[in-house]
């Protein structure tokens, strides 16, 4: 369980991260005589701009001080120009490392529900999957997992998209802005790891990430936390050319931590034509039939995969 005292240093995590992106300049200040060691705001700057004391403030960073008032957390993301989800987050922080949240809720069950599956099959030939609040890949209809190229060579145990667009060498030519996409699935982990940074299914994932990807520790130190459920991504995909898709993530009511996330193209367009080549392939015995190492995918007879138990 994490202490009163880690969840005080996460605060100042955040805290330290967000000051770091926030120039002088940006928030109507003169840089100031002298030289500064870092073009960031300093904690004395901040603190003024919050109006508190640069000892209380100091003392937020340090994790000594974990009880801001709302008015004092509300200063503070005025002053560090937090958009509404780092806000939120910020006040979820501040919640946890006071000890008056509820305790974070077991990780999620990894069961996909019948009508979820049958989702999935209704949404053919738009690609279709069904992830883990970390991004493991639970379920998927055939062209879910063939627009992610490669994706069906690993066990299925395997598949996560976070370790997919870092790992995996096919993801930095399929994906038309990578920095983008790496940098959105980072936020999601990255907020997950300030409610519950003691997570088993998180430690696990963040820690060898950490240790192969570079890019990934970059990202991860940034400590962005706002991620997009919605707009349109770019594929350079080997087997059906590039094509441009609008996307939607939506949380599954009733499974806490699933997320529906779905590509579409409209009918009549090449994408779309592109998206019904790309199923077809996908249905192929040659595709799906066959077992990747470390076990074979379980297949409803509607065609949706899921890993096996």
């Amino acid at each position: 369980m994490t202490s009163e005292q880690d969840n005080g240093t996460e605060l100042g995590r955040f805290l330290r991260a967000r000051r770091a992106r926030v120039t002088p300049a940006e928030v109507g200040l003169t840089a100031g005589a002298g030289l500064r060691r870092t073009p960031a705001l300093r904690r004395e700057e901040l603190a003024t701009l919050a109006g508190i004391s640069i000892d209380y403030y100091t003392r937020l960073e340090r994790g000594k001080e974990t009880r801001p008032s709302p008015s004092v957390v509300d200063a503070l993301a005025r002053a560090l120009l937090l958009e509404e989800d780092e806000h939120e987050h910020l006040r979820t922080l501040v919640a946890l490392a006071a000890r008056t949240a509820p305790q974070p809720p077991a990780a999620p069950s990894r069961t996909i529900r019948p009508g979820v599956k049958l989702l999935l099959e209704s949404l053919r030939p738009n690609p279709a999957h069904v992830v883990s609040r970390t991004n493991d890949l639970l379920a998927c209809n055939p062209s879910g997992l063939r627009l992610l190229v490669g994706m069906e060579d690993w066990p299925a145990k395997q598949r996560n998209i976070a370790r997919y667009v870092f790992l995996h060498p096919a993801a930095r030519e399929l994906f038309d802005d990578w920095h983008r996409q790496i940098r959105g699935c980072v936020a999601r982990l990255r907020a997950l790891a300030g409610t519950d940074p003691d997570a088993p299914d998180l430690t696990r994932l963040a820690g060898e990430l950490l240790l192969k990807s570079p890019e990934f520790a970059s990202v991860w130190e940034r400590y962005d936390v706002k991620g997009s459920t919605h707009g349109r991504k770019t594929f350079h995909h080997p087997e059906v050319g590039e094509l441009t898709l609008g996307y939607q993530s939506m949380e599954l009511e009733g499974t806490p931590g699933h997320r529906l996330i779905a590509y579409y193209a409209a009918p009549g367009t090449p994408e779309y034509d592109a998206l019904v080549l790309l199923d077809l392939l996908a249905s192929e015995p040659s595709s799906n039939g066959a077992a990747p190492t470390g076990g074979a995918p379980r297949t409803t007879p509607s065609g949706v995969t899921s890993p096996s138990p």
